[in-house]
């Protein structure tokens, strides 16, 4: 089992939690407002899958330069 460290708010933990938070956003909104609030969901989903493979987040930009410093280095 893999436990991520938190004693530290680093970069790419305040991505998942923005992520998960706008996930869950965008389901309780398509549940109770209207469907087209799903569409947040795969905007979220496509998000996570190109900042995991090729490395570009507008997210993770903007936290850089507001202090958040990444865990993970190349």
């Amino acid at each position: 089992m893999f436990l991520a460290s938190t004693k530290t708010w680093y970069l790419e933990r305040v991505v998942y939690l923005i992520a998960g938070v706008f996930s869950l956003l965008g389901v309780s909104l398509g549940t109770l407002v209207s469907p087209w609030w799903y569409l947040l969901n795969l905007v979220v989903g496509i998000n996570l899958v190109v900042f995991s493979t090729v490395g570009f987040c507008p997210v993770a930009i903007l936290l850089n330069k507001l202090g958040f410093q990444p865990k993970v280095m190349d």
